[in-house]
């Protein structure tokens, strides 16, 4: 006979862990906060050890929870699988979180190619502007600066390299685009938080005397500041791969003035064993192809 945990126990706890909270766990299953609270405790003493933290309101799992917590999440989730399997129900859509940035400038522009050759798997989009936590319960698929996590296959999509880039309309006839000339336009600066503003890092990296502040437009995202220079406000910093489309169709043009490579990597990330799974196999597949 197997000896296996209090089931019931199991499904509350998993709840309560996803959700990080009692309340809202008692919430999604119909039941008290009490009745959360009875089976989390029953299920420590089944382990004999805590499997939460308890901090004044807020909760955190202890290491030995957080284990419990990835695998219960992963068997509940292949046994929601096999029921819709079994009931012959249309799989649930992949779930991919993706930087804004990157889902507006490149990924979107491209998923109708993907769709017309998978008609059959739907894919949602969830924009993220930090690094998301990486579990089942959060996504299927990860696009994010991660990396070497355990239990997930990584691939490398593109290191960030800023490049400085303006509407077309910018320039005058006989320009000479040059320092001086740079000088005299507003830059489109974007507040990176720790990092500090990216024209500053870029000044700095070339060995040049920063701008005034008063030559800067701050911006607190880089999408509002390319559709700045897209507008003909002034010159911003991009990526040099989310503005491929823009320069080939004439909206933006890249300056010929030195890049910057920040460090920063964007990465597809999945659980491992569930690479072979078709849906994400063919996404991947896919994604690997763009270049």
């Amino acid at each position: 006979m197997r000896k296996i945990p209090p089931l019931r126990a199991l499904q509350i706890f998993e709840a309560a862990a996803r959700l990080q909270h009692f309340s809202r766990a008692a919430q999604e299953l119909c039941i008290t906060q009490s009745a959360v609270s009875h089976q989390v405790r029953q299920l420590e003493e089944h382990f004999a050890l805590p499997l939460f933290q308890r901090e004044g309101r807020s909760l955190r799992l202890t290491d030995k929870g957080e284990q419990l917590f990835q695998e219960t999440a992963r068997i509940f989730n292949e046994l929601g699988e096999l029921n819709q399997r079994f009931l012959g129900e249309k799989p649930e859509a992949l779930r991919l979180v993706v930087y804004s940035s990157f889902a507006v400038k490149w990924l979107i522009p491209r998923l109708s190619e993907f769709r017309r050759s998978h008609p059959e798997i739907q894919v949602r989009l969830d924009m993220i502007t930090e690094d998301p936590v990486l579990s089942h319960s959060s996504a299927d698929m990860f696009i994010t600066g991660q990396q070497n996590q355990k239990g997930y296959w990584q691939q490398l999509l593109h290191a960030e390299r800023l490049i400085p880039v303006c509407s077309p309309e910018l320039i005058n006839s006989g320009d000479k685009l040059d320092l001086d000339w740079l000088s005299t336009q507003q830059l489109l600066t974007v507040d990176e938080g720790p990092l500090g503003l990216d024209w500053q890092r870029w000044f700095e990296h070339n060995q040049l005397v920063g701008p005034e502040e008063r030559q800067q437009q701050l911006f607190s995202h880089v999408l509002m500041a390319i559709e700045a220079a897209i507008a003909g406000q002034g010159v911003a910093l991009a990526s040099d791969f989310m503005v491929l489309d823009d320069i080939a169709k004439q909206r933006l043009m890249a300056l010929p003035f030195a890049g910057i490579d920040t460090g920063f990597e964007f990465n597809f990330l999945c659980k491992q064993r569930r690479l072979q799974e078709p849906a994400i196999a063919a996404f991947v597949h896919w994604l690997t192809q763009q270049g």
